[in-house]
């Protein structure tokens, strides 16, 4: 599909936030993949952070109108079940968490991160279908309306276990009441060099 002309800092936007959700997709697929959870969870506190920093450009956008009244069919999503059960699997006892759903409105709930970084990347992908067709204005649309409804508030609860995790390993922190929720994030950074020095990712790992 063709779209409408759109000014030239308006593509040049659309383009970086494609390139990040593309970089999102790619890692976490290669990440799920790792052997070692204490070398994984630093790097998804990156990534989570890195798209997180696209959505917080997102939102500070004036409204994005698409052009139709109806979401065009741009295919089925993409199973990203198998992703999602290997990062289950590679986070373990971590993977559970509590947080906060509503600051303004408090209300305790559980999450998996396994399930809330793989839904991050079905609405990042639904969004790279429209943006590959060349229906920018749909992409920008999808993915400032979805960081509002659904994955800004999963990466952001993502985030925030992920950086408990490292931070209960670095300072070894021991809070009344947190004692197992410490020794598992404990565990799963121990079972890997923490904090380590890797960085590279296989850049030629398909998206899921």
């Amino acid at each position: 599909m063709t779209d409408v002309e759109i000014p030239v800092e308006l593509a040049e936007f659309a383009q970086q936030i494609a390139d990040s959700a593309e970089s999102y997709l790619v890692s976490l697929q290669a990440l799920s993949r790792e052997e070692t959870p204490g070398s994984v969870v630093p790097l998804l506190l990156v990534e989570v952070s890195h798209i997180l920093f696209a959505g917080a450009r997102l939102g500070a956008q004036r409204d994005f109108d698409p052009v139709l009244d109806y979401q065009p069919d741009v295919g089925p999503d993409p199973d990203v079940d198998a992703m999602r059960l290997r990062l289950a699997r590679l986070l373990d006892s971590v993977d559970s968490y509590t947080y906060n759903f509503d600051p303004y409105v408090p209300e305790i709930v559980e999450g998996l991160l396994s399930d809330d970084l793989t839904s991050i990347a079905t609405d990042l992908a639904n969004g790279l279908r429209h943006f590959h067709t060349g229906d920018v204005s749909e992409a920008l649309w999808w993915w400032q309306f979805s960081y509002v409804a659904s994955w800004g508030e999963s990466a952001s609860a993502a985030l925030r276990a992920l950086q408990s995790v490292v931070a209960h390993d670095r300072l070894d922190a021991d809070f009344e009441g947190e004692s197992d929720q410490i020794a598992a994030a404990e565990a799963v950074l121990d079972s890997g060099l923490a904090l380590g020095p890797k960085t590279g990712l296989d850049a030629g790992e398909p998206a899921p």
